[in-house]
């Protein structure tokens, strides 16, 4: 069956995903192959000192993104959307979106960068020994409560974007265990919020003598292929405002990015492990076994179905080699080159590789928002050179390339030297990895060990969370979501695999050190430099 007959016949499976920088939309066939696509672009918003997108911008990126695809499906195939086999929300994770009595957000949608829950973060660490990290749900919530914020007590139900977004397409209040862990941890036997962790906070909060209890402002967690609702004709409107698209079309639990990521790049069983890498990037590991004590830069979340996961997330990636690239275009463009962007990337990627391993002592710091791994709540990015460095394009690219994975590097190797975490196959996938081989070599160094990249990895997370709601209606019965990916997505497929070299182990371990001692340049820099 063709990609217009699966389209029109309402075969078709449509997965959404939030990014910071962009949503994108994805429509699958029934071999889970995409064949159309749409998408949008946006930008956080600094308000009052906190990292926000607001309720106009969600929807109207929604639904513009969907929009995109309509036009994408015209012109491809000549047909219009109506009908859809299955849909999947995704979005980035974590944050905090409280709403009351009348179903409006109290406060403005406070994202994942926000790095103001550090005294909620280290007390809710020490209550439940347990590592919480800034962005997740409960420091935003508790932070909230220690700043006696007014709208606390006038929370009805606390969610994510991609919990949001669900709850208004299908009227339910549900949320995927992926997505849930990033909110509270999660307990491994019930696969539901720890409700240990839960009696202990209601006792820390009971004094404040709050209109609620966190069982009931929480979302339900569901795990990959439960049911999670059907599209509402208000929700069809929302999603569709030219009015073509029916309602009834069932959803998916919505994931976060962190889940979508694993699900696109076959990363669910235990010993395997992915890197996303794009605006921000984060590690995921599939344990086989628990971590020997808490630690304060990594995150324990699960995978779609549930299996406990080893997260390193790093706030900053690719904004600062985005913002070079930027400036050598603009050089370009000065000189009267005309310069396709795509070309400049792939020019200033490929030339990294032709740098010192140690990149000749150059250091960069890409801290365009905080690090919470490098101890830092804010940062400023930064190019630090001594006079006898090897200051040379290369050795400046590559700088670059290694400053986008060194924060990963840092809590990956608590894992692999520390833990002795053992991992059969990591998949890259995101913007890092556009350049064929660059991203891909550099993060082998990082890790001191292969990485994979399929071709499938520029489809990112709104493929993810199309498979995942391709797994509700095309699973049997029975089958796994590992089994599921493996026989139905993959087929055998691990993608092109490049081991790290010696040299470049070295040569990264050299760099890594002296970013470490140069930690304090960063810090000085956030003191004296001020943010406008």
């Amino acid at each position: 069956m063709n990609a217009q007959t699966i389209i029109e016949s309402g075969r078709a499976v449509l997965g959404i995903e939030f990014g910071s920088t962009r949503i994108k939309a994805v429509l699958i066939d029934e071999e889970n192959k995409p064949i159309a696509q749409g998408s949008h672009t946006w930008e956080n918003q600094l308000v009052d000192g906190l990292w926000t997108y607001s309720i106009q911008a969600i929807w109207e990126g929604l639904q513009d993104c969907y929009a995109s695809l309509r036009q994408n499906v015209k012109e491809q195939y000549g047909i219009e959307i109506t009908k859809l086999a299955a849909i999947g929300i995704s979005a980035m994770m974590h944050g905090y979106m409280p709403f009351g009595e009348d179903d409006k957000i109290l406060v403005p949608f406070r994202t994942w960068r926000n790095t103001n829950t550090g005294q909620a973060a280290e007390e809710l660490s020490k209550l439940f020994n347990f590592n919480i990290p800034l962005r997740w749900s409960i420091s935003h919530l508790y932070q909230a409560i220690l700043n006696g914020e007014s709208h606390v007590n006038s929370i009805k139900y606390l969610t994510t974007l991609a919990g949001y977004i669900h709850w208004q397409l299908t009227g339910k209040k549900v949320l995927g265990i992926g997505d849930a862990s990033g909110m509270i941890p999660i307990d491994p036997e019930t696969k539901q919020f720890d409700a240990s962790m839960i009696e202990k906070f209601e006792k820390l909060i009971a004094p404040k003598h709050l209109s609620w209890h966190l069982t009931d402002i929480l979302p339900k967690v569901l795990l990959a292929g439960e049911d999670a609702g059907t599209l509402t004709e208000e929700g069809a409107k929302l999603l569709d405002v030219s009015g073509h698209l029916q309602a009834g079309t069932p959803l998916c639990p919505p994931e976060g990015d962190a889940g979508t990521g694993m699900a696109a790049t076959n990363a669910v069983k235990v010993r395997t492990g992915n890197v996303s890498a794009g605006t921000s990037s984060f590690s995921m590991i599939v344990l086989e076994k628990n971590l020997s004590k808490p630690y304060s830069v990594i995150d324990i979340v699960t995978t779609p179905d549930g299996l406990p996961v080893a997260m390193v997330h790093c706030n900053n990636c690719t904004s600062e080699i985005n913002a070079w690239v930027n400036v050598f275009d603009e050089y370009a463009k000065m000189l009267g080159i005309k310069q396709n962007t795509n070309e400049l990337y792939t020019r200033l990627f490929n030339v990294a590789l032709e740098g010192d391993a140690d990149c000749g002592g150059l250091l960069s710091y890409n801290y365009v928002s905080g690090e919470p791994v490098a101890g830092l709540a804010d940062g400023r990015p930064l190019f630090v050179r001594a006079a006898n460095d090897k200051f040379t394009l290369a050795n400046f690219m590559r700088t670059q390339l290694y400053a986008a994975v060194g924060v990963l590097k840092i809590g990956n190797d608590i894992l692999f030297k520390d833990e002795k975490i053992t991992v059969d196959r990591i998949t890259g996938h995101g913007g890092y990895f556009t350049t064929k081989g660059v991203g891909q070599r550099i993060l082998a160094a990082a890790l001191n060990s292969p990485i994979s990249v399929m071709e499938t990895a520029g489809e990112g997370g709104a493929w993810g969370i199309a498979l995942l709601a391709s797994y509700c209606i095309h699973r049997q019965q029975g089958q796994s979501l590992p089994d599921f990916l493996d026989e139905r997505v993959f087929a055998g497929n691990t993608g092109t695999e490049i081991s790290p070299t010696p040299e470049d182990v070295a040569g990264f371990d050299a760099y890594i050190k002296a970013y470490k001692q140069g930690l304090e340049i960063e810090k000085a820099a956030v003191k004296y430099k001020a943010a406008k």
